[in-house]
């Protein structure tokens, strides 16, 4: 069974985000980045899988900047067999991204899709639905326990009033939540055998799909910082301006 991960470069969780000047995005100039979170639990789930074997290959996908090469040499070194990069320089949005994955899925013919919920940049949350919708495939999101046997996957996710499990036939889209695992420490050695694993690059035309941005960025600003509280005498003066300032009540 081969599987497919997509990954995305973002910028590291750790890292305290500045909005540019001039209000057009965030200023990734000299910004640590690393792999989304949320892929990197994908990447280790289906390495889990080869592990077990239930899977036979594990094939890690990024559409991107050039420099996307390191989250998949990342995603290599955690146990992906081999890359496919989707080079571009383009502003690519979530239907951009789902296209470029089915035109992958078509061309790889994977019988699972594993990938993060969400990437931690624009948290839009809608990659892997797009994509399950685009190839007509079931899906399972927010996923907190995987189960691959008898071509069909037992997925436990989480929802607002507890757990909720589902029986997926395969070939099937998975995304991940926090608890599904806690991905392994990449090791020296294996950085270094990642280096020698296959790493194909194309790009969107190759694939036959238009990336063109549908969507328009009119700004982009830092939340409002937020106010210094107040003291009330009473409670009567509490309710006066929760009803007259706040309008709350």
């Amino acid at each position: 069974m081969k599987v497919l991960v997509p990954v995305k470069r973002v910028v590291d969780y750790n890292v305290k985000v500045r909005v540019k000047s001039d209000q057009s995005g965030v200023d990734i100039a000299n910004v640590k980045m690393s792999m989304n979170p949320f892929d990197e639990i994908a990447v280790e789930e289906a390495t889990r899988l080869k592990e077990k074997g239930v899977a036979t290959e594990v094939v890690a996908v990024s559409c991107g900047v050039t420099q996307s090469q390191e989250t998949l040499r990342t995603a290599m070194a955690i146990g992906a067999d081999r890359a496919i990069l989707v080079e571009s320089t383009v502003e690519l949005q979530p239907l951009a991204v789902a296209k470029l994955l089915k035109a992958l899925v078509d061309k790889e013919q994977p019988q699972l899709v594993i990938l993060g919920k969400q990437a931690i940049d624009d948290d839009s949350n809608q990659t892997g639905q797009m994509l399950a919708a685009l190839l007509g495939w079931p899906q399972a999101t927010f996923a907190s326990k995987v189960e691959v046997a008898d071509g069909k996957a037992t997925v436990t996710r989480e929802v607002d009033g507890g757990l909720e499990t589902l029986s997926l036939t395969l070939p099937a889209v998975i995304t991940t939540d926090l608890r599904l695992n806690e991905p392994r420490y990449v090791t020296l050695p294996n950085i270094m055998k990642a280096k020698k694993k296959p790493l194909e690059t194309v790009k969107p035309e190759d694939l036959g799909v238009d990336v063109a941005p549908r969507l328009k960025t009119l700004k982009v600003a830092e939340p409002p910082a937020r106010q210094a509280g107040v003291k009330v005498a009473d409670v009567a003066a509490l309710v006066d301006k929760l009803k007259n300032e706040a309008k709350v009540v």
